[in-house]
């Protein structure tokens, strides 16, 4: 004969409320619409009905079965086990006396009917990102940045609440103050219970009197945002900032998203960027690749350094010069900056250059 306790996986002196969750969590394992065993399902739904119910767990306790005929509380289980109808209801257990939705939620997204959904972060703003374009000097050295941008901002006058200052909230006639109404759905596997936000006061309970006449009751509107923001020193492209509760406002005070910043760094005249090294060209004339020279050069930040270029330099050759790139981000150091050395030609000449230059190839072929 079967035991119905070893089949939910139960004490005999097991709460009502432990044969339930017991039972919620077989119903979730072996449901045949989520890929069970259906033979074992029907198993688990018969000891469920018996000893969810006073009187036939009693009665199974003491006799060991559930006679014919036997009433139990009016909960329409009157088959006894030779009686018993896989097929009794599109759920395969016609008087299980729990919400279905609890177990089959996840079959339809929705709240169950046994939960209030969360007000607050039902209605929290969305994330946003958007682009920032910053100049290398800003990447660089970081500092404050004036940013504007068009999103959801909270409504000022009414501080996001919705409703006028002076206006009293009254308990919403619909929903009775809940917040949210039930709704019952037909579907192929039976009638389910759905939760959703009452459509009179959208989830809130209550009702002002007189809603904002700035944003109409949803606490904010849609408009330009302006913000001062931070950027990190050694910031890099491409790179994510963000910016905690400066996304889009939530509805009726609700709390708002993050702000994602994309760093776009804009191209630079003299220095290009690579990871947190700086390169750059110098142009000097053949004289001065040929007998060296000292150049003096203006780093990122606008600080002069002189460069010694010593003689017989190519064109081509790369000097390098420690500590005057970009400070790495987050950690201790900064990269370096590497000068390229280009002999320019000039695209015109004088006589006498001309002659000196003439003179001069003579020289080198001897």
């Amino acid at each position: 004969m079967k035991d119905y306790y070893e089949i939910l996986g139960i004490s005999k002196d097991a709460s009502s409320e432990e044969i339930k969750k017991a039972f919620y969590k077989l119903a979730h394992k072996y449901h045949p619409d989520k890929g069970g065993d259906a033979e074992k399902f029907k198993e688990i739904n018969e000891a469920y009905q018996v000893l969810s119910n006073p009187q036939k767990r009693a009665q199974y306790d003491k006799f060991g079965r559930v006679f014919e005929g036997a009433e139990a509380g009016g909960s329409g289980f009157n088959q006894g086990f030779g009686g018993f109808n896989w097929q009794e209801s599109p759920f395969g257990f016609s008087s299980v006396n729990f919400d279905f939705s609890d177990i089959f939620s996840d079959f339809f997204g929705g709240a169950t009917a046994s939960k209030k959904k969360d007000f607050t972060n039902q209605n929290k703003g969305r994330d946003i990102e958007i682009n920032l374009e910053i100049s290398l000097e800003e990447a660089a050295f970081g500092g404050k940045k004036e940013i504007s941008f068009k999103t959801y901002v909270a409504c000022e006058h009414c501080q996001g609440k919705g409703y006028e200052p002076d206006s009293k909230l009254k308990t919403c006639f619909y929903c009775k103050g809940e917040g949210v109404v039930r709704e019952t759905q037909r579907t192929f596997l039976g009638s389910f219970t759905q939760i959703i936000d009452c459509p009179k006061c959208r989830g809130k309970g209550r009702i002002p009197e007189k809603p904002c006449r700035v944003c109409g009751g949803d606490g904010r509107y849609y408009g330009n945002k302006n913000l001062q923001i931070e950027i990190p020193v050694g910031a890099r492209n491409g790179e994510l900032i963000k910016i905690r509760r400066e996304g889009e406002a939530g509805k009726f005070g609700a709390m708002a998203g993050d702000l994602y910043l994309r760093v776009k760094i804009k191209p630079h005249s003299v220095f290009e960027r690579k990871n947190d090294d700086l390169f750059a060209t110098l142009y000097i004339s053949f004289p001065e690749a040929a007998l060296g020279t000292k150049k003096e050069i203006e780093t990122l930040d606008k600080k002069k350094i002189i460069l010694k270029i010593p003689a017989g330099t190519d064109s081509g050759s790369i000097f390098r010069i420690r500590g005057k790139g970009i400070k790495h981000l987050n950690q201790a150091g900064q990269g370096d900056l590497y000068v390229e050395i280009k002999i320019k030609t000039p695209d015109k000449l004088s006589s006498q250059a001309r002659e000196l230059l003439e003179k001069l190839q003579k020289e080198l072929k001897n």
